[in-house]
C-alpha cells in the first residue's frame, strides 16, 4: 500500500481555542492543518501555499466565512471548502452549496465527523485531480 501525503488544511475560525484544540487533533490524526484567525489571513495562506481542504467558521468579524468561501472559489477553485457554523439556516447553506462549498457542519461538530468530511473532500479534490492529468500511457 503506498502512503500518500496527508492531506493540507487550512483551518480557518476567529476563536482561538477551538481553533488551536481542532488543529492539533487533527494533527493527531495525521493532517497537516495549520490554523488561522481570520479570513484576511486565510486568502494570504491560499496566495503562498497549497491547500487540499478549507475548513471555514461562517460567523467572523470582518469577511464573513461565506463571502471567503466566495473568494476563495475564485483563486483556488480546486479547493475543497467545508463550512463550520454554530448558526443553522437554511438560507445560509443554501448560498454555500451555490457557492461551491463541500460540506455544511453545525459547530459543535464531534472530531470524528470532521475528519470523515475532511478524507471525503481530500478524496474528491484528488478524483478531480485525476481527472484533469489523465496520463497518456493509461497509468495512474
Amino acid at each position: 500500500m503506498t502512503m500518500n501525503p496527508p492531506p493540507k488544511i487550512l483551518l480557518v475560525d476567529d476563536e482561538e481555542r477551538f481553533r488551536m484544540t481542532t488543529g492539533r487533533l487533527l494533527g493527531v490524526r495525521g493532517f497537516d492543518a495549520v490554523p488561522v484567525g481570520s479570513a484576511k489571513e486565510a486568502l494570504e495562506e491560499l496566495w503562498n501555499r497549497d491547500y487540499d481542504v478549507v475548513v471555514l467558521d461562517v460567523r467572523m468579524p470582518g469577511m464573513s466565512g461565506i463571502e471567503a468561501l466566495a473568494e476563495i472559489k475564485r483563486i483556488r477553485p480546486e479547493v475543497e471548502v467545508i463550512i463550520l457554523t454554530g448558526h443553522a439556516s437554511v438560507d445560509a447553506a443554501v448560498e454555500i452549496m451555490r457557492l461551491g462549498g463541500y460540506e455544511y457542519l453545525l459547530k459543535p461538530c464531534p472530531i470524528d465527523e470532521l475528519v470523515d468530511k475532511i478524507e471525503r473532500a481530500f478524496e474528491r479534490r484528488q478524483s478531480r485531480q485525476k481527472k484533469v492529468s489523465r496520463t497518456p500511457d493509461g497509468g495512474g
